[in-house]
């Protein structure tokens, strides 16, 4: 291991480490921003490979790939939504211009960690601060404007509100998160410039960026999956979404009405009971708590209504047992979960891809860390494809046009950095 005080870096040296990792097939970044979060935000890590040999592409393969017992090298990964269909008797018909694979995690050769006052390089060390400070940083330029393609149009995704507000009076779910993909082809662009555009607009907990060979993830997203550290469990579903105001009173004025807000207490409500129960199937009987209901948190562009869901687990659990009682997370999906799942492949027109699935890291000592994939960009440099999907919770009581507008909040920042409006 090689220690570098971090007051001896250069300001730019996330420029300059981010183009230096991004050289490699695999990469993992992992970006809290320095930003207060219960339990804590994600750590900061970074992990590059040349190749990942025998890397698993389903949980009964991730299962098998054990960690290696020689040294702390964490596992690092992603599982796209579409990882439902092993755990579930489900499947995905819509299109889709992305393909990552349904699930894949790597050993880093190389894998950084920044402390409170250090970075740490660990594995390969030889020559790779040297690399990193001699890589170049562009100038930062503005990306393409891309034509953005709405994959459901306006007038088909409110009627799509409609029906699913039908489906709820019959009984067929109680609440369902309806997604939407906005996507352009033919698009060049320079993904870490891009990354840390989007990451300057929209600093959040639970960012990163991840490079899959000609695959690519920017992610800014606020929400936690699953974090587990012996014996603790954790999930925090956002549920409940109101802008943020442009001046002090006006901003605690909009607080107050997400607090009061009886729909959006309702949406969060159904899924922390249904994390509950997930968590239920993994956990020591009895452990299951909500240590916080309806808590609000401010983003850069929004408030978010965030709660809680904590257990112990039990002693024969491993990641895998936790995943598949978990996934995809309930925030995600709605209630109830399978039902949900197969009606949002009727309803919607793409796969979701990496859209509502989730990037972490897995410690050889058992402890994890997963996010939940939104306020996202996916693109692919071979094809130029470039997609984002937002989407809301619909419940009997939403109105399609206010849905439509928070799509639109939620896509925000992601609008500001591709220079486009709508």
């Amino acid at each position: 291991m090689l220690t570098v005080p971090l007051a001896s870096l250069p300001p730019d040296f996330l420029a300059r480490v981010l183009r230096w990792a991004a050289g490699f097939a695999h990469c993992a970044y992992f970006e809290p921003n320095g930003l207060e979060y219960p339990a804590g935000p994600f750590a900061r890590l970074l992990g590059v490979a040349d190749n990942a040999p025998n890397a698993p592409r389903t949980l009964a393969e991730l299962r098998q790939w054990p960690p290696r017992p020689v040294d702390a090298t964490p596992r690092m990964g992603f599982l796209t939504y579409e990882v439902k269909n092993e755990i579930e008797q489900l499947h995905s018909a819509n299109v889709s211009g992305l393909d990552w694979p349904a699930l894949h995690f790597f050993y880093p050769q190389t894998w950084l960690y920044w402390r409170l006052d250090a970075l740490e390089i660990h594995g390969q060390t030889a020559g790779v601060l040297e690399a990193i400070l001699a890589t170049a940083v562009p100038p930062p330029m503005p990306p393409p404007v891309p034509v953005l393609t709405p994959r459901m149009p306006k007038a088909d995704y409110l009627a799509a509100v409609e029906a699913i507000r039908e489906d709820i009076l019959n009984g067929e779910v109680y609440e369902l998160n309806l997604c939407q993909e906005f996507y352009a082809e033919n698009i060049n662009l320079d993904p870490v410039d891009v990354f840390l555009q989007l990451n300057a607009t929209s600093p959040a907990p639970f960012a990163g960026f991840f490079r899959y060979h000609d695959h690519y993830l920017l992610c800014a997203s606020p929400e936690r999956f699953l974090a587990h550290y012996d014996p603790v469990i954790i999930s925090q579903p956002i549920k409940g979404t109101i802008r943020r105001g442009t001046t002090p009173t006006e901003d605690e004025q909009l607080r107050q009405t997400l607090l009061a807000d009886e729909k959006e207490r309702a949406e969060n409500l159904m899924i922390v009971d249904l994390v509950r129960n997930d968590l239920a199937r993994v956990a020591r009987t009895g452990t299951v708590q909500v240590p916080e209901l309806f808590g609000l948190y401010p983003f850069r562009h929004v408030w978010q209504m965030i709660s809680t869901v904590e257990a112990e687990l039990r002693p024969d659990v491993d990641m895998v047992d936790v995943l598949r009682a978990t996934f995809p997370m309930g925030s995600m999906t709605g209630a109830p979960k399978i039902r949900a799942m197969q009606l949002i492949e009727q309803y919607e027109r793409t796969r979701r891809g990496l859209y509502s699935g989730s990037i972490g890291y897995a410690w050889p000592d058992g402890g994890f860390e997963f996010n939940v994939i939104i306020r996202s960009l996916q693109y692919r440099s071979d094809t130029g494809y470039l997609s984002f999907q937002v989407g809301s919770a619909i419940t009997y009581d939403s109105v399609p046009e206010r849905e439509y507008e928070e799509c639109l909040l939620k896509a925000r920042a992601l609008l500001e950095v591709l220079k486009v409006k709508w």
